[in-house]
């Protein structure tokens, strides 16, 4: 009988472990997605480079395009992407009709 209980206290902690290992597995995506986002300095020089991207991405599309669009052609984050919009949109250089930007 004591080879019994010592059987069935060696089977525990392999659950235990194999429970960890599952645990281990599913945070690793959590942290992977957190790194992939980039920070940028949002500040005047920066929003008028990311203005020029923009504004190149659509006249080289000569269409409207929708943000996430943009953004792909002219390689740049969504975030990046909207500061650029709004310094054009300030400046007058844009059309928004039905969730489509193209130049005025």
């Amino acid at each position: 009988m004591a080879e019994k209980k010592t059987t069935k206290k060696a089977a525990a902690p392999k659950a235990e472990e194999a429970k960890k290992a599952t645990v281990k597995k599913a945070a690793a995506p959590k942290k992977a997605a957190v790194a992939k986002k980039a920070a940028f300095a949002v500040n005047a020089e920066n929003a008028g480079f990311k203005a020029g991207d923009v504004y190149q991405a659509l006249a080289a599309a000569g269409k409207a395009l929708t943000v996430k669009e943009i953004a792909k052609a002219a390689k740049i984050s969504e975030e990046e992407t909207l500061l650029g919009l709004g310094w054009l949109f300030k400046e007058g250089k844009l059309v928004a009709a039905d969730e489509k930007i193209t130049l005025a």
